[in-house]
């Protein structure tokens, strides 16, 4: 069993990337994973496509191994100094990639239909899906889903595993969505890959709604959330994650209805996508003040 991480250099580690990732954006191009896609090929030449099914979630696992290995060696040594370093690395590395504020304001931003039309394509969690069209359901729904990939399941993992949670969660995404990755791979390969995608993305997709019912409208979210789930086959302790759509939608409705942003036109589409964003912001500061308090109750005790 892994140990938990130590929260107060957990909590220090986070607030850093963050702080790297917003004041240094031109960093953000160092997030390269062109190796992926080169390990990825070699390791799959040669496989039989039907005996090999779990062969692209052994490479992940072996990388996640890899990490955890030199994390422990470089945990001892220096007071620690360097496996924290190694963890604000990792954990700035496997954010993103793309910048998700930047890509809001590239849609918000743009000086045509047309070119918002293209900068809104960036927003999408799965670039193989179909073209998102600029409509306010759709926008919503792939920016929340692009959060949870970029933002929310990096940052649970990390917390739970350090930063071979945070790499390993990156990883299993990219072979899982990534439209240059998915070639290398048949349907057996990807099948597998998806469903421990989405099996890591149960966690925080859940406790990203129990936050969004805290920062939005408590009552519209909570009733989306029973209704969705009452529905056949959509429990709670299944893999559909379609519920993070459902819930946004109504979260950000009620906000916008409200007049949050000085907005009030849930059919326009920049405006249900700038509150969107403003919703996932108070959301990932109310998991970082939750870690902060943690943090403090630890190193109190």
């Amino acid at each position: 069993m892994v140990a938990p991480q130590p929260m107060a250099p957990t909590f220090l580690a986070i607030v850093l990337a963050l702080v790297a990732a917003h004041a240094a954006p031109d960093l953000a191009r160092w997030r390269e994973f062109g190796w992926l896609q080169s390990a990825t090929r070699r390791w799959m030449d040669g496989a039989d496509e039907r005996s090999s099914a779990y062969r692209p979630a052994l490479l992940a696992l072996l990388l996640v191994l890899a990490c955890l290995v030199l994390q422990a060696l470089l945990t001892p040594v220096l007071y620690g100094l360097p496996g924290f370093a190694f963890a604000v690395l990792v954990l700035y590395y496997s954010w993103g990639p793309r910048d998700l504020d930047a890509d809001v304001d590239a849609v918000l931003k743009a000086p045509d239909g047309d070119r918002r039309e293209s900068a809104a394509q960036t927003l999408r969690p799965d670039p193989a899906v179909q073209a998102l069209p600029l409509e306010p359901v759709a926008l919503v729904e792939a920016t929340f889903a692009s959060a949870l990939s970029r933002w929310f399941g990096v940052l649970f993992w990390f917390v739970v595993l350090g930063p071979a949670g945070a790499l390993g969660y990156r990883v299993v995404q990219l072979l899982a969505r990534n439209a240059a990755l998915r070639p290398l791979m048949g349907a057996p390969q990807h099948e597998v890959l998806e469903r421990t995608a989405r099996l890591l993305d149960w966690a925080p997709a859940h406790l990203l709604a129990l936050t969004l019912a805290l920062v939005s409208d408590f009552d519209a979210v909570i009733a989306t959330w029973r209704e969705y789930h009452a529905a056949p086959g959509r429990g709670v302790f299944t893999l559909d994650l379609g519920f993070l759509g459902a819930l946004a939608r109504a979260g950000v409705d009620a906000d916008v209805e409200a007049g949050d942003g000085y907005a009030q036109d849930v059919a326009d589409p920049l405006a249900e996508l700038a509150d969107a964003r403003r919703v996932l912001r108070r959301a990932l500061v109310a998991w970082l003040a939750l870690l902060a308090l943690a943090a403090v109750l630890i190193v109190a005790h």
